[in-house]
């Protein structure tokens, strides 16, 4: 799962073994460590919601997908989520949640869990 962080936005992209266990386990959650602190980031499903929403407790940004969505989304072709969810004090925060396409260009990264990119051409 890759996080990318820019002002009031926020994007996740996941490979597809990561949807698949988001589908079966309800949450997936990756963390980065700081010096003996950890910097975590989650995906999870959730019940008796509509959009994406988000919250960031104890070292911890975790994305909210409804749960139907979810369950449905590795079965699907829909690419990703998206949603301005207002904070208490007003303010907008841009949530992303996407599947994570094969690049393009070349890159020393793994890159097989990854969803083919639909821009890929083919030429035989």
């Amino acid at each position: 799962m890759k996080i990318r962080i820019q002002g009031n936005s926020v994007r996740y992209r996941l490979t597809r073994s990561e949807v698949a266990s988001l589908k079966k386990d309800g949450y997936y959650r990756e963390q980065t460590a700081f010096d003996g602190k950890n910097f975590t980031y989650a995906v999870a499903a959730k019940e008796n919601i509509t959009d994406l929403e988000a919250e960031f407790q104890e070292n911890t940004i975790t994305l909210f997908v409804p749960k139907n969505d979810s369950l449905k989304w590795p079965d699907n072709e829909r690419v990703g989520y998206e949603n301005k969810m207002i904070l208490k004090d007003g303010q907008v925060l841009n949530l992303l949640l996407e599947k994570d396409f094969v690049c393009l260009d070349e890159r020393l990264e793994d890159q097989s869990d990854n969803y083919p990119n639909p821009a890929a051409i083919t030429k035989k």
